[in-house]
């Protein structure tokens, strides 16, 4: 497979560095299966799906999983060196995997102090430039100490460009999210869903459900060759209850759609769905990589963002419409300066 095929040129100014405000105001671009857009606005979503549809939400909440520290000098000669650490997957209780800078100035061993009685100990250096982290605080303990120094972990593409502030903490938060804060980036097309808009989908006749998962730093890491080769993205925990399976069962089977709100509700679906369409449930690891060509099951429709060129996130979308369909959108949406990524406007994927 090509990967230029789905790259594209995005100007830097669509990039969006806020959400609409309120966050329900954003665009919306329609997609048809036979390549028919239409411009519309992110409340206007219930007019294009039926009554007993569903939409399937993550309900995973964002853990404030940046962090600046000080590694103390190693000896009466050395000097403090000042450290940016982000995490992105939790091992165990205390035990993470983080990407830390200056990493060259990092070894095993090392001690980095974040605040009085919150420290991390380097355990290793991993492949992608990570580093593993043991803290001093583990499970409730150390989910209250990140949530008092830790920051949003906004994107890459954000936070080259602005830090994250405490209005980060409301607008990169979904306001469905559940107790359980282990992702390290957002569910982003669920940050539209205001309760007014919820309310309208509700008043609607839309069903909810929710699944759960942790997205990881994957989510924004560029896909490389052995990838493709292997047929395998980054893992990432995800559950589907035995529940909620069998309530969207019961659901498609009465002629009604299944429509999951984002990339991760779509991938924990697919990831449990076999060749009969039936979804069944599961809870553990997944690394499934869906492109062009691959069978999409358990999906009947989409709500999504924009998605980064060359991304796994963009061929997930195009094996759902077909690459020819998601490139015209996209084309479309940067012609009508529509604004992209994580902060940005909406599609609803109609095959």
């Amino acid at each position: 497979m090509d990967l230029t095929q789905f790259q594209f040129d995005l100007p830097e100014r669509l990039i969006a560095l806020r959400p609409a405000e309120p966050q329900d105001s954003a665009r919306l671009l329609v997609v048809h299966g036979d390549g028919r857009l239409e411009d519309a606005g992110v409340r206007d979503l219930p007019r294009y799906l039926n009554a007993g549809d569903v939409l399937v939400f993550n309900d995973t909440r964002v853990l404030p999983a940046a962090l600046k520290g000080v590694r103390p000098a190693r000896d009466e000669t050395g000097q403090d060196v000042a450290c940016d650490v982000n995490l992105t997957e939790r091992i165990d209780g205390c035990n993470w995997r983080a990407l830390a800078r200056p990493g060259r100035r990092l070894k095993d061993g090392d001690t980095i102090v974040f605040a009085e009685g919150f420290t991390a100990e380097i355990t290793g250096h991993h492949e992608g430039g990570e580093i593993g982290l043991r803290f001093s605080l583990e499970g409730d303990a150390l989910t209250a100490a990140l949530d008092r120094h830790g920051a949003m972990p906004l994107p890459p593409y954000i936070a080259r460009r602005r830090p994250a502030d405490a209005k980060d903490r409301e607008t990169y938060q979904t306001k469905f999210a559940g107790e359980d804060a282990a992702s390290v980036a957002a569910p982003t097309a669920g940050l539209h869903f205001t309760p007014r808009l919820l309310s309208e989908c509700d008043a609607a006749g839309l069903v909810r459900e929710t699944v759960r998962l942790h997205v990881g730093l994957g989510t924004f890491k560029p896909l490389e060759e052995k990838q493709l080769e292997e047929n395998r993205l980054h893992e990432e925990w995800r559950r589907l209850t035995p529940e909620t399976a069998a309530r969207l069962n019961a659901a498609r089977a009465s002629g009604h759609r299944v429509v999951p709100v984002g990339t991760t509700a779509m991938r924990t679906l697919e990831s449990c769905v076999d060749a009969d369409g039936v979804l069944h449930p599961a809870t553990g690891p997944t690394d499934i990589f869906l492109k062009p060509g691959d069978a999409v099951q358990g999906t009947d429709a989409l709500v999504t963002n924009f998605h980064l060129p060359g991304s796994s996130l963009f061929m997930l979308v195009s094996a759902l419409m077909g690459t020819d369909v998601m490139r015209a959108a996209y084309a479309h949406a940067i012609e009508n300066e529509y604004r992209f990524y994580s902060y940005g406007d909406a599609c609803l994927l109609l095959p």
